[in-house]
């Protein structure tokens, strides 16, 4: 089938969406997708093609990065501050409807093809409105749960009930639905949505996994660097740990600001290198904020990363996470937002190391991308009879 997928993210570092058009051509399939920040040359492999549609901006101050220090203040700094706060969703849904108004054109041009694939709530009235053009099939993917984020900026009630009626008038139009998780899974069937599936963000299994350490030497957060991720937990931890080493590994939020304290940062490497990292700390932090619905149903990527390159974690305690860390007994959980429960949880887990590492390295045979590339293919074969 000739399948056409739609994603507002950056392409070349979403590992999810290229796995899955990975295994799509590698079914049969032709995949064309349209992102976001898709290098100049950058291809994806035998039967898929990219193309990139760029987003503005907007509303960015100041150059990135963490720093260390609590920044500047003052009367001027507080009222820029409490604008952005004001207007930051107002400018989040502008710059996505602009992005989708961008990219009609080249979805357009693309087509008619069979499937059209929508990453995420933000494409998914676009990819409607081109699947019923083509009577093609529509599939949704949803990677988080859209409308229970935590987002920066203002409260906004009214908006995330109105979203959560239009996602399902529109998903309700899909042949079948992905998610990430179980439980995002449950929470889309309890509104209503039949065919709900779940693909998780898992790894190709390693080819060679070298023997673990008795011991490990450092944790390593190897992931996105900004709000949500319960960094400031991490930094408290990191004091009462120390000499034990901390490090910080990943692409830093515009405007995210952060006082590191005794954290290290090493720079961001690919994801195919991310392992060799992983297993030279010994310990994958797998940290989230208990602020939104979505947190405590998410199964992050690097959880999944840590597996694959046989390394233990210490993971936030929040309920999807807690199911996924005891059954396999991947390693130590601790309380979101507490310090002296997270550096606890390292102790135990150090105190513990073989034992955990062991349960990371059997888990690798169930949570892998081979197991959830299954399913995906499945469904797209029945999408074909």
């Amino acid at each position: 089938m000739r399948i056409l997928m739609i994603a507002q993210s950056p392409i070349a570092g979403d590992s999810r969406i290229l796995r899955e058009a990975t295994a799509l051509a590698a079914a049969g399939h032709t995949v064309h997708v349209i992102g976001r920040d898709v290098p100049e040359g950058f291809e994806v492999g035998p039967g898929v093609t990219v193309e990139s549609v760029s987003r503005s901006s907007g509303l960015r101050a100041g150059s990135g990065g963490l720093t260390v220090g609590h920044g500047h203040s003052g009367p001027k700094v507080l009222a820029k501050r409490f604008g952005r706060w004001l207007l930051l969703p107002e400018h989040r849904a502008r710059t996505e409807k602009q992005w989708r108004i961008a990219a009609a054109p080249r979805v357009a041009a693309a087509g008619p093809v069979d499937v059209v694939h929508a990453h995420d709530f933000n494409t998914l009235e676009l990819a409607a409105e081109y699947a019923a053009k083509w009577s093609a099939a529509l599939v949704y993917d949803s990677h988080e749960l859209w409308f229970d984020r935590a987002l920066p900026g203002r409260p906004t009630p009214l908006w995330r009930a109105r979203g959560r009626r239009y996602e399902f008038a529109l998903a309700s139009q899909a042949r079948v639905v992905f998610t990430v998780s179980d439980g995002i899974a449950e929470r889309l069937r309890s509104r209503g949505l039949t065919d709900v599936r779940v693909v998780r963000n898992t790894f190709p299994r390693a080819d060679d996994v070298p023997p673990a350490p008795s011991r490990p030497e450092g944790l390593l957060y190897a992931g996105r660097v900004g709000a949500g991720r319960d960094l400031s937990t991490v930094v408290g931890a990191a004091r009462e740990l120390a000499p034990f080493r901390t490090v910080l590994m990943g692409s830093v939020d515009p405007n995210y600001r952060l006082d590191l304290g005794p954290v290290e940062t090493v720079p961001e490497r690919s994801i195919d290198e991310v392992d060799e990292t992983l297993r030279t700390y010994g310990i994958s932090l797998v940290t989230l904020t208990n602020t939104c619905e979505n947190h405590r149903l998410a199964l992050p990527n690097k959880l999944f990363h840590a597996v694959r390159a046989g390394v233990p974690v210490v993971a936030a305690d929040l309920p999807e996470l807690r199911a996924v860390v005891t059954e396999h007994n991947l390693g130590t959980l601790y309380e979101p937002g507490n310090p002296h429960s997270l550096a606890a949880a390292v102790r135990t887990l150090i105190d513990n190391y073989p034992t955990y590492t062991e349960g990371t390295r059997t888990a690798a045979k169930t949570l892998n991308w081979e197991q959830d590339a299954t399913t995906l293919v499945n469904a797209y074969a029945e999408l074909a009879r």
